[in-house]
C-alpha cells in the first residue's frame, strides 16, 4: 500500500477522503473527495481559494491547492467509509510559506539540519456543553472542586469511551482520562511522538472530539475561556528533543540540575527568552487573555500561567520539569493552531540552543500564593494587542517563523483586534451610561 491513497481506499473500504489544512487562525478546511478521485488529488491537490479562509491572499491569487501526505492519513473509526489526511498547500508550484503545516515542517528540518529531532506531547482540554454553548452539558456536574471527579466523569463515559475507544484502534497510545478542574471539563491523554506526527493527531483529535459530541447531541469546545469563574482549557506541551536518528534524549542527563541536560536548559532558555512573543500564537485569541490572567476560579486555582517563570514539578509555573529529560510548556490554550503551536516551540527553542540561552533562575514557591515576591521575571501580555505587540518586536522569532508567515499572522491577528475593540459591549453601558 506504501504511499497510495487509492490503495489504501481499496485495502480499507474508504469511499471519501478529507484532504484537510488548517489555516492561520486554526480553522481546519476539507474538501470531501470520492476515492475514485483521489489518484488526481495526490498527484496536483484539491484546489481552494485562499482568500475564502484565513490566509493573506486575496481573490486574484491562483488556486490554493492542497496536497495530501499521505503519511497523515487516518480513516475515521466513527464513519471507516472516510478518511481524513492532512496536506501541505502549494501555490504556482512553490509552498505556500504562510500556511501552518508548511512553516511547521520548515522548522523541523531546520531541527534536523542541527541533529535535533524534536518530540512532543500535547494535553488538550475541552469541554462537554449544551448544543446552544450557554451552559454545560451535565446539570448534576456542580462541585467546586470537581477534578478528576468520579460520578461526573461516568456520566459522561459514553462519549468520553467512545472517542478514547478510537484513539486505542488508531494506535495513538491512550493512557488516561479525566474529568478536570472545571465543571464540565475533560481530558484524554495519548502518547507524545515526532511533533508533526503530535500536530497532525492534534489536529484530528480536535476534530473527532466534537464529532463524537456532536452524535451525542452535545457540544465540544476548545475555547481558552468558555465560562468565567471557571478553569479555562489549556492545552499544556511536552518537549524534549532527541538525536538525528531518534533514539536518545539528548535533554536527558542525571548529573544536571532536575535531570535536564545543558542543551536542555539551552532550549528552554529560548522559550523563556521569547514567552511574551510567543504568547502571540499560543495564546491567539482576545479569549485567551481572560485564562492567562484570570482571577481565582471556584476551584481554588487558574492552574494558568501569568509570568515567565520556570520550576521542578510545581503547576503554577510557566514551565515546570516533571522528571528528566522533558520539560511542560503551561501557557498554550484550547485555542492554539496545532501546527503553529509545535512551531513556534522549535522556532524559540533553537534559538536558544544556538544562543546557549540561559533559562535564568528557577523558583519552586507557589507562584499563586508568593508571585508577588518575585522580582524581574516579565509579567505575560494582559491581552491579545499587547502579545501582538511583542511578537512584532520579536525580530529574530519572526525571521525563524518566516517573514511571509509572520507578516500574514500579525495583519490578520491585528484585524481581529480591530474588529474586538470596536465592538460595543454590555459592560460599556453598564459602567458608562450614567457619567
Amino acid at each position: 500500500m506504501g504511499n497510495d491513497l487509492a490503495a489504501f481506499a481499496k485495502e480499507k473500504g474508504v469511499k471519501y477522503f478529507m484532504i484537510s489544512y488548517t489555516d492561520l487562525f486554526g480553522g481546519q478546511r476539507a474538501k470531501l473527495v470520492p476515492a475514485q478521485a483521489i489518484a488526481d488529488m495526490q498527484r496536483d491537490g484539491a484546489g481552494f481559494a485562499g482568500f475564502a479562509t484565513w490566509l493573506d491572499l486575496t481573490p486574484a491569487h491562483p488556486d490554493m491547492l492542497a496536497v495530501p501526505d499521505p503519511a497523515s492519513v487516518i480513516q475515521l473509526p466513527w464513519k471507516p467509509e472516510v478518511a481524513w489526511v492532512a496536506a501541505n498547500c502549494i501555490m504556482d508550484d512553490k509552498s505556500v510559506e504562510q500556511a501552518p503545516r508548511n512553516t511547521l515542517k520548515r522548522l523541523i528540518a531546520e531541527a534536523a539540519g542541527d541533529g535535533m529531532h524534536i518530540k512532543t506531547g500535547v494535553e488538550a482540554e475541552f469541554f462537554l456543553i449544551s448544543p446552544d454553548g450557554k451552559t454545560i452539558s451535565d446539570e448534576y456536574d456542580t462541585a467546586s472542586k470537581p477534578c478528576y471527579d468520579q460520578q461526573a466523569v461516568m456520566r459522561r463515559y459514553d462519549v468520553i469511551a467512545e472517542i478514547c475507544d478510537h484513539m486505542l484502534a488508531l494506535g495513538w497510545g491512550a493512557y488516561q482520562n479525566d474529568h478536570e478542574d472545571a465543571n464540565g471539563q475533560f481530558e484524554i491523554n495519548w502518547a507524545f511522538d515526532d511533533a508533526l506526527a503530535t500536530a497532525d493527531k492534534h489536529s484530528f483529535f480536535k476534530f473527532m472530539v466534537k464529532s463524537v459530541a456532536e452524535k451525542h447531541g452535545l457540544r465540544a469546545t476548545f475555547m481558552p475561556k468558555p465560562f468565567q469563574g471557571l478553569t479555562g482549557n489549556g492545552c499544556h506541551a511536552h518537549i524534549s528533543v532527541w538525536d538525528r536518528d531518534g533514539k536518545t534524549n539528548v535533554f536527558a542527563d542525571n548529573a544536571m540540575e532536575l535531570g535536564l541536560s545543558a542543551k536542555g536548559r539551552n532550549f528552554l532558555g529560548g522559550i523563556m527568552k521569547h514567552a511574551s512573543a510567543l504568547a502571540a500564537i499560543t495564546n491567539p485569541t482576545v479569549n485567551s487573555y481572560k485564562r492567562i490572567n484570570a482571577p481565582r476560579t471556584i476551584s481554588g486555582a487558574t492552574w494558568a500561567p501569568n509570568t515567565v517563570t520556570w520550576t521542578g514539578n510545581n503547576r503554577t509555573h510557566m514551565v515546570r520539569v516533571p522528571g528528566p529529560g522533558r520539560f511542560e510548556l503551561r501557557l498554550p490554550d484550547g485555542a492554539a493552531n496545532p501546527y503553529l503551536l509545535q512551531a513556534v516551540i522549535i522556532a524559540a527553542g533553537l534559538d536558544g540552543v544556538r544562543s546557549k540561552a540561559d533559562p535564568g533562575r528557577r523558583y519552586d514557591i507557589d507562584m499563586y500564593q508568593f508571585g508577588h515576591t518575585v522580582e524581574g521575571a516579565p509579567k505575560l501580555p494582559l491581552n491579545l494587542l499587547d502579545a501582538l505587540r511583542e511578537f512584532d518586536n520579536d525580530k529574530s522569532l519572526k525571521a525563524a517563523l518566516g517573514e511571509e508567515f509572520s507578516s500574514a499572522y500579525l495583519k490578520l491577528k491585528q484585524q481581529e483586534w480591530n474588529s474586538y475593540a470596536s465592538h460595543f459591549t454590555q459592560w460599556e453601558r453598564d459602567h458608562t451610561l450614567d457619567i
